[in-house]
């Protein structure tokens, strides 16, 4: 059964001005699946999870596409890096045949990667002004319900109007954290899979396919308590001389590590905001897990009940909301890089999201409670910076997109991505 995405609709629209598109996201988010529902019944489909394509890719990236001639998918195109050269070279030689005869230039290649790790250097050197990159992530809660999604906003009148055109959104706290315990992957939320055994085969799969060729093989057990610890501190600050003590490892291997699970979609480092205000900011990121049934597994809570009255319950709530909003922006195509910061000052006056837009401050705050009061107590930190301050949002579990005051106001996490 295949699951409308929201990221369609930007990689048809990528399709009109690329020869090239390189999709990327961690494994089995389904980025194939998509590919292949959007171009198959056009495109060629080879991948390099077969031995004998890589073999020749890795021995004459020529005869390869020979073998295999555009229009073509290329899945786990990152296990032979060699073939971006060779993919400029045709697209620059079909782009003078164009030119030459007047025809519109056209996408020739799509190309799937479980890890950008690899593959960063050679798209930046071969391919760059020639293919649109874009990240995928797992299911976001509209993708589920079979909801479209649009770009996260944190305006009161837009999410007003978000709330009137979805009058049936409204789920339990309870239902919530179901669907935090659960995650986002395919194959566990269409049924095909188990979850905990899922969970475990992915682990195995992404250490034995991804990370063991890019860490020393006597570091492999090492690697998967690091991530488990990881999950341990989903929504909080990234310091790594903590984890470097806890593990045994210096600080610039811990930095290599979150490199590369940042890399395959793994995990999110949310930057403080500064605005050369340095002096008074914590400057270390937020660490979020993209898949909180994941982060839930390693950190191995038995049951989302369990998981919604533990101590963790409110860093999952908070991971979950992060996740859903960096979703909505690379499911449109934005960097969230760009837009989406935490601030934090060494008063310990937090704000959980700082959305930066057209110069303006929108201040947002997490709470797994219903209506908590004092939760907009912090807004006020953001005047020192001279820019506009908009209405700020407290996303939390309430039943209607509510007014708290002039400044403020409260907007259900059910709604969140529609």
């Amino acid at each position: 059964m295949y699951v409308k995405r929201d990221i369609e609709k930007v990689l048809l629209k990528a399709a009109e001005s690329f020869q090239v598109i390189t999709l990327f996201g961690s494994r089995q988010v389904g980025k194939t699946t998509t590919a292949d529902h959007l171009f198959g019944d056009k495109f060629r489909f080879v991948t390099l999870d077969d031995s004998d394509d890589l073999a020749l890719a890795r021995a004459n990236p020529k005869a390869f596409f020979e073998s295999h001639r555009w229009p073509l998918i290329i899945d786990e195109v990152q296990k032979e890096p060699g073939l971006l050269s060779e993919i400029k070279r045709i697209v620059d030689e079909q782009r003078r045949i164009w030119m030459r005869n007047g025809e519109k230039r056209r996408l020739m290649f799509v190309l799937t990667g479980s890890n950008q790790f690899e593959l960063q250097e050679g798209i930046s050197e071969s391919l760059a002004g020639r293919t649109a990159v874009m990240n995928m992530s797992g299911f976001t809660q509209m993708e589920k319900r079979g909801i479209e999604g649009s770009l996260f906003e944190s305006d009161f009148e837009l999410c007003l109007q978000k709330q009137q055109n979805y009058p049936e959104f409204y789920r339990s706290r309870q239902k919530i954290f179901e669907d935090i315990f659960q995650g986002g992957m395919p194959d566990i939320c269409t049924g095909e899979s188990a979850r905990n055994a899922y969970y475990k085969a992915y682990v195995d799969t992404y250490i034995e396919k991804d990370v063991r060729k890019l860490i020393a093989a006597s570091s492999e057990m090492q690697f998967r308590r690091f991530i488990e610890l990881l999950a341990l501190r989903t929504a909080q600050e990234l310091v790594y001389s903590e984890l470097s003590k806890d593990l045994g490892i210096n600080v610039d291997t811990c930095k290599r590590w979150i490199s590369i699970l940042q890399t395959s979609g793994i995990v999110y480092l949310l930057q403080p905001y500064m605005a050369n205000m340095s002096k008074r900011i914590i400057k270390a990121p937020k660490l979020y897990f993209m898949d909180t049934g994941l982060c839930a597994y390693l950190c191995k809570w038995p049951t989302s009940q369990m998981l919604q009255d533990g101590i963790m319950g409110g860093a999952f709530f908070e991971t979950y909301v992060v996740s859903e909003v960096l979703k909505s922006f690379l499911n449109n195509g934005v960097d969230p890089a760009q837009y989406l910061y935490y601030y934090r000052d060494i008063d310990k006056k937090e704000i959980d999201i700082l959305l930066v837009k057209n110069d303006a401050l929108y201040p947002i705050e997490i709470k797994k409670s219903i209506s908590p009061s004092k939760a907009t107590k912090n807004f006020s930190v953001l005047e020192k910076y001279n820019k506009p301050i908009m209405r700020g949002m407290v996303i939390d579990n309430t039943d209607a997109v509510r007014a708290i005051n002039d400044k403020a106001f409260y907007f259900p996490v059910s709604l969140l991505g529609a």
